[in-house]
């Protein structure tokens, strides 16, 4: 796998469920999980965010919405993100930011984490 965090590292996100599956609404996810996945394939960080966009996602400007999930894949240091259901936009403004997109179906979050994790850039 290569690495496009930190040296042997790949960080990347899910928008989570309360059960620990994906929840399909990435716009309007109410916490996003990070995990950190190492080249040997091993989950060694996993951190569960409360982001509210269930909310905020019809407060203010769809721009402005764009902007706070961008802001939060900048400042986690996301290299891929991986979701059940993502619209055009955001599929649009993610893709810009040179992010790698993975679909996944509704499963357990760490499962996709390290599924995609293992998947070959490209």
């Amino acid at each position: 796998m290569a690495a496009c965090g930190e040296m042997g590292t790949m960080k990347l996100t899910v928008p989570i469920a309360d059960d620990g599956q994906i929840d399909p609404r990435f716009g309007k996810a109410v916490r996003m999980a990070v995990g950190t996945v190492a080249d040997d394939g091993q989950l060694t960080d996993w951190q569960i965010n409360e982001v509210g966009w269930d909310v905020l996602h019809d407060q203010g400007e769809h721009g402005q919405h764009h902007a706070r999930i961008v802001r939060f894949l900048k400042e986690n240091q996301i290299d891929r993100v991986v979701f059940a259901h993502i619209g055009q936009p955001m599929m649009h403004t993610i893709d810009k930011m040179g992010l790698q997109l993975v679909e996944a179906p509704i499963m357990d979050a760490k499962d996709a984490i390290l599924q995609a994790a293992a998947l070959q850039e490209g």
